[in-house]
């Protein structure tokens, strides 16, 4: 339970919530700039294309002490945080309690924020699996770091009981956000730009992967240009910026208006490398005005391995195993999640000006975190198990009107909380028309649907509908 513990140490978890806040917002306003400075540098030079390998994987050797060191900083840093400035007394370790804590009859699942839980543990387990991920090690050999990381954790560098949904949220969703933020970061950096931008690539890069920024520093490469001889990674990248306004209702009530902002960014393409994990990866981000905090969704999932379904001239067809991490947290409606889906991508080419894309998934959930207006437990969420699923379909008209209607849907069972099942539906839909190259004006309705069947309590109805309003500037690199 990295930042934060019991629920009494409230200024523990402002400061952490601010902290991850600010991060956040960060990345999102220094990533359009460092694309775009990116992409001038790529206009002016031409690069043999690693699709057929990982440049880390190949060029950077195994260093595991270095790996070591990292992994273990990460461990101590925090506690330390907690020990000696924040003065949190879960951070009152010792022998007994670590003996307590190794105990497998401790394990229990928590009571701690939805923001700590669902967010801040697998933001700590990206920065144990990049520990050896920016030293040599490829992605399946990094998995173990972030689990391993999150168990000693649990263990050692608390006084209370082990966390079931800790280590869980730490290790899959630490691996989840490591890959993606090892790439970009890795992406950002590998560029020609020089001056202010190459300087504003390399905050930005160390921001989202301190480890590589550390490795950088120590390395002596920070503000460098990878010399001539050094592969890059000229994976193709696309990215979504949205400016604009939203609006939520809770079962019908009027909401109000206020400012939004999204960003999509996409690495990579299904139809390619699917072999090799990450090599497609999905991230939504969204931040606006909300009571609680500004961080509203953190949707990210990546590629873990693939097969051809068809191919053909105007028919291509992928299946994808996708690992998945999503976060909602605005005004109206909270919701996380871990999850393993089986995903079929398909593109129809119907003619040179009419395409058609569409998506169907399904797999298991392995852990969520679904709102309880009874919340008995100490925490207004249960932690729950089940299935996910959902599709989409995106209508292209000359690469100048888009309409796409998605939806995705999960059945949930309680694993800690009260007694009862939970289906949950969203459904949106968006219409989109691209005034000039690189900007174009969205209208996105849709709705969130909770549905929650309990076994000492009434039944949950709930309707979350909204509306999105905006301005998209897109670039493609």
């Amino acid at each position: 339970m990295i930042f934060t513990g019991i629920n009494a140490e409230k200024e523990t978890d402002r400061f952490a919530h601010g902290l991850l806040a600010a991060l956040l917002l960060g990345i999102l306003s220094l990533v359009p700039y460092c694309l775009y400075a990116q992409y001038r540098s790529n206009t002016s030079l031409q690069t043999d294309s690693l699709a057929k390998s990982h440049f880390r994987d190949t060029l950077i050797k195994k260093r595991f002490g270095r790996a070591a060191i990292l992994w273990s900083l990460t461990e101590i840093t925090p506690w330390v945080m907690d020990k000696y400035v924040a003065k949190a007394s879960f951070a009152d370790i010792s022998f007994n309690t670590v003996r307590t804590n190794l105990n497998p009859n401790s394990w229990f699942w928590d009571d701690d924020d939805f923001l700590t839980n669902q967010f801040a543990h697998p933001s700590h387990g990206s920065i144990f699996f990049n520990s050896f991920r920016s030293n040599g090690y490829s992605f399946w050999q990094s998995v173990p770091a972030a689990f391993a990381g999150s168990y000693v954790w649990e263990t050692a560098g608390e006084n209370q009981a082990p966390s079931i949904n800790d280590f869980i949220n730490t290790g899959f969703g630490g691996v989840v956000l490591g890959e993606t933020l090892n790439r970009f970061a890795s992406k950002l950096i590998n560029n020609r730009s020089r001056g202010f931008k190459r300087q504003a690539s390399e905050l930005a890069a160390f921001v989202i992967d301190p480890a590589n920024g550390l490795n950088r520093i120590l390395d002596g490469k920070w503000g460098k240009i990878p010399d001539n001889r050094t592969n890059r990674d000229t994976t193709p990248m696309y990215a979504d910026i949205d400016l604009g306004v939203r609006e939520f209702k809770v079962n019908n009530r009027n909401g109000n208006f206020g400012w939004y902002s999204h960003a999509k960014l996409i690495y990579g393409t299904p139809y390619e490398n699917y072999r090799d994990p990450f090599s497609y990866i999905y991230v939504n981000l969204e931040f606006g005005k909300s009571v609680h905090n500004s961080i509203n969704l953190v949707s990210v999932y990546g590629s873990i391995t693939g097969f051809w379904v068809q191919y053909t001239d105007n028919i291509r067809q992928m299946a994808l195993l996708t690992a998945n991490y999503d976060y909602i947290n605005n005004d109206a409606f909270n919701y996380s999640s871990q999850n393993i889906k089986l995903n079929l991508f398909s593109e129809f080419k119907l003619s040179d000006k009419l395409k058609i894309n569409t998506t169907l998934a399904a797999g298991p959930i392995i852990l969520a975190a679904v709102p309880d207006p009874y919340p008995d437990y100490g925490r207004p969420y249960d932690f729950c198990s089940g299935a996910g699923y959902g599709g989409s379909i995106t209508l292209n008209v000359a690469n100048k009107f888009y309409y796409g209607i998605n939806y995705k849907g999960g059945w949930f069972t309680t694993l800690s909380g009260n007694a009862s099942e939970y289906f949950l539906h969203t459904f949106t839909s968006e219409l989109r028309y691209k005034i000039i190259d690189g900007i174009s004006v969205c209208a996105e309705p849709g709705y969130f649907t909770l549905n929650g069947k309990f076994k000492h309590y009434p039944n949950l109805d709930k309707t979350y509908p909204y509306l999105r309003l905006s301005v998209r500037y897109n670039l493609e690199l």
